[in-house]
Formats: structure tokens, sequence, C-alpha cells
């Protein structure tokens, strides 16, 4: 459902994505996993179709990402990084905003829009302007809008970012119904999210894969047997990397 095939993307000249390569399939919830520019949002971008790789293809429920786009984005629900969102409109209005964009009409409409809402659990603040919401509120909503459609494919960068622990509790029980029926990538820097909902783990670093495995296989290759200590000593190494990395962007 989900391919990603040496995807590789460069900005002046630097490398981003080095040749990452994984796949999901329809049953898997995928934790996607790296320190803070290793490459998780770009890689993600990539697979929803916002950026077009260098080299290398992405695939959603087998349609090219960049060639087939609206077909692949048809079946993808994206939540980009920071739920960006139209501060004017309603929780409701955004949702309604994204049904009708995709061809819904009518009372499918209406129904999807009260399904969606409910699932994010917005209660009265889907009647309230986004840009007058919580943080967390305005990551709801997004996420009411990714997941309206009931796509086969999500794509979610931080979902629980600036939830409360009850809210965080609600997205991951969510997400944990809907993974049956889907494939889903989920980024995240909260490690406990990952024993909690994931069923593989990746971890990323200095735009290169260096782990792809579940999460009980990975918290294995830690001095402690723990998610934590695995990530920190895999992504260790490239941190210098990262560095030097900056510098020459800036030079």
């Amino acid at each position: 459902m989900i391919r990603a095939d040496a995807l590789t993307k460069r900005f002046n000249g630097v490398t981003a994505v080095d040749a990452v390569q994984f796949t999901v399939e329809r049953g898997e919830v995928l934790g996607f996993l790296g320190p803070n520019g290793a490459g998780k949002s770009t890689t993600m971008r990539m697979l929803a179709g916002c950026l077009e790789p260098d080299e290398g293809r992405a695939e959603i429920a087998g349609y090219d990402a960049t060639l087939s786009r609206h077909e692949a984005q048809s079946r993808l629900g994206y939540l980009p990084e920071g739920a960006p969102a139209y501060p004017a409109m309603t929780p409701r209005g955004y949702v309604r905003f994204h049904l009708r964009a995709r061809g819904f009409s009518g009372s499918v409409l209406k129904d999807a829009t009260e399904h969606a809402l409910g699932r994010a659990n917005l209660g009265p603040a889907a009647e309230k302007p986004i840009g007058a919401l919580s943080k967390g509120y305005k990551r709801r909503a997004a996420l009411a809008a990714a997941i309206a459609h009931d796509p086969a494919v999500l794509i979610l960068d931080e979902p629980t970012d600036g939830l409360d622990p009850n809210q965080k509790d609600g997205v991951r029980a969510l997400i944990q119904e809907m993974a049956p029926k889907k494939a889903i990538i989920i980024s995240t820097h909260l490690l406990d999210e990952v024993d909690t909902i994931c069923s593989r783990a990746i971890v990323i670093a200095g735009g290169r894969l260096l782990a792809d495995e579940t999460p009980h296989e990975l918290a294995s290759r830690g001095p402690d047997n723990s998610i934590g200590s695995a990530f920190r000593t895999l992504t260790a190494s490239s941190r210098e990397t990262l560095s030097h990395r900056g510098e020459e962007a800036a030079s």
C-alpha cells in the first residue's frame, strides 16, 4: 500500500534523504523515528506527492505519487507537520471543504463530516474559528480532515503533537481502531507510542535508513532493552554527520 523505492532528495546540494527504501502493507502501523533534521518529514512529503523526489519512486496503493498524483492522493489521508489550516474556517467547515474537494456532496458529505468530527472528538470546538483554537484542537481539526474520506493509506506527521494526555490516548485508540483496514505511517518523537500502537518501526538519521524491524526487535538493540536506548545508540553516529551537513548548507 505504501512503497518508498530508493527515495532521494537534495536541497542546495545537501542530501536530506538518501536512497530510503521500505514498504508498508494493509494492517501495518509503521512508526517513523529519527532525530530533528533526519529526513522524516521530507520522506513523508515525497510519499504524499507534495514534494517530488530527485531520484527514486514513491507509491500509494500502487500509484506513482508524482506521475499519478490524483489517483495516489485520492487514496491517501495526510496530516502534515504543524497542522496547517485556514484560520477563519471552523473545523466543521474545514472538513467539509476537504470532502467537497474530493467530490462528496449531499447526505454522504454530511454523514462523513459528522463521523470525522466525532472520531477526532472535537465537540463544541467544531463550531469555533480554527485560528482561535488551542494547538491541540487545531491538530485534531487537521486529523479529522485527513481521515474524513476514509482513505486506505494514512501518513501522519506527529499526530499527537500538542495534545494533552487524555487526548493522546484518544488519538492512539483511534489509530488502533483504523489499523486493520489501512496502511499507516506515524512520525513521532514519543517513543512510548511505538510500543503502544506500532507493529513496525523505522529509524532514520542523516537521511539514511538505520533500522526497520518490530518494536521488540528494535528495543533489543538497546543496552537496557528499551526503544529509547536503542534509538540513542543507532542515531549517535549520525549527529556529527548532521552537524557537518548543516555547516555545508550554511556555507
